[in-house]
């Protein structure tokens, strides 16, 4: 199957770090060294607005929060060692009471809020699934969990400090309130709450180098099987993509709505995940990014070879393969030079919405990289 480009935006004039579409609304955001963030539209594939002025140093990293209601609410999180939040009125984005969405630019951006208190760059921002927790993560080594009181009103629940070098990402289950990190220090944490306190409650540590990225698979992904337990999807600078299993949990935690689902009062929250597959190798430098589409169930990866790569599982996922490993992939497509020689930095499946898309469940792959541009692929089957 071979990646067709059906578009390409100059969005910025240095590096992208991280690109991240809005979650119900046909936009893109990005996160660029030039200490901008840009709005890009996925109807026309045109720049939108742009957010700048309130960082010192790059934006490393952007994170639409889910569940608003008649506005938009964008983190940043930047290398001046700050985040922060970004609020816009759906009706100034052009949403209509219909429901459609008009494509016109508008700079009506307010910087509502700052939240500081990282000793270090910011290297990853991310809401958890009901939006009530924003999570950031840095170059100090630790994670900061902060809860949304009220509007502008944050106040910081957690600073988790488990990792010994600096966490590169950070990313919540998409129905429990279950928070991974990425470390240099070549391992993934994952952290609930225990009663009144944030815990570490599983340790995953195969990784032979730095962990870049880390994504849960997605509910509404295909092969997603609740008795099966959630999965979480892994890159490395060991130049592998790993998906992990979690086979067993224990003790006291909370979903996003802040109910319990376990009544063991005094047992430590202690989660068992497995590798349970190492993809195909494909990528001969680091590997930064992975995205896990909600449509397919496929993976995309990208990294510093320039290429950008989709895996697919096997239907059939009955028994234990002979390596060990519970599951199957397969690569099925392979784009090299992606940005030219340039490194792609950042990689994420996205609805389509342009006007060459052939239905509801269409998707198309977003990939942004060192040259400040980001292009726009379909898979051709």
């Amino acid at each position: 199957m071979p990646l067709q480009k059906v578009a390409s935006i100059a969005a910025h004039t240095d590096r992208i770090w991280q690109i991240a579409p809005h979650p119900t609304l046909p936009l893109l955001a990005t996160a660029s060294s030039d200490k901008s963030s840009r709005i890009l539209s996925l109807l026309t594939f045109s720049p939108l607005s742009t957010i700048d002025g309130g960082h010192k140093r790059s934006i490393r990293s952007v994170a639409w929060k889910p569940n608003t209601r008649g506005e938009s609410v964008l983190a940043t999180g930047s290398f001046d060692a700050t985040a922060g939040i970004w609020r816009r009125y759906e009706d100034d984005t052009g949403a209509t009471t219909g429901g459609e969405y008009n494509d016109e630019e508008d700079e009506e951006w307010r910087f509502a809020v700052v939240l500081d208190g990282h000793e270090s760059e910011i290297k990853s921002v991310a809401w958890s699934a009901g939006g009530t927790f924003l999570a950031t993560c840095s170059r100090d080594k630790s994670v900061w969990v902060w809860e949304e009181l009220d509007d502008d009103n944050f106040e910081t629940v957690a600073v988790l400090q488990e990792h010994t070098q600096d966490v590169k990402c950070v990313t919540w289950h998409p129905e429990e309130a279950l928070l991974a990190s990425a470390s240099y220090d070549d391992t993934i944490r994952l952290y609930r709450e225990d009663l009144d306190d944030w815990v570490c409650c599983s340790l995953l540590n195969t990784h032979e180098s730095t962990v870049w990225c880390v994504v849960f698979e997605p509910l509404t992904a295909p092969n997603y099987d609740v008795k099966r337990n959630s999965r979480l999807v892994s890159c490395s600078d060991d130049k592998t993509v790993r998906v992990w299993t979690r086979v067993g949990q224990t003790g006291v935690g909370h979903n996003d709505s802040g109910a319990i689902p376990s009544i063991l009062r005094g047992a430590p929250v202690e989660e068992e995940w497995v590798c349970s597959a190492v993809l195909p190798k494909a990528h001969s430098r680091s590997i930064y990014s992975v995205s896990w589409s909600k449509r397919t169930g496929r993976i995309v990866s990208c990294g510093g070879d320039g290429k950008i790569v989709v895996y697919e599982e096997s239907r059939d996922l009955s028994g234990e393969k002979e390596d060990g490993q519970t599951s199957a992939w397969k690569i099925v497509a392979e784009m090299e030079g992606a940005h030219g020689v340039y490194e792609v930095n950042c990689v994420s499946w996205s609805t389509r919405y342009d006007k060459d898309k052939r239905g509801d469940s269409d998707e198309i792959i977003i990939s942004a990289g060192d040259d400040g541009e980001v292009n726009f692929w379909v898979l051709v089957e």
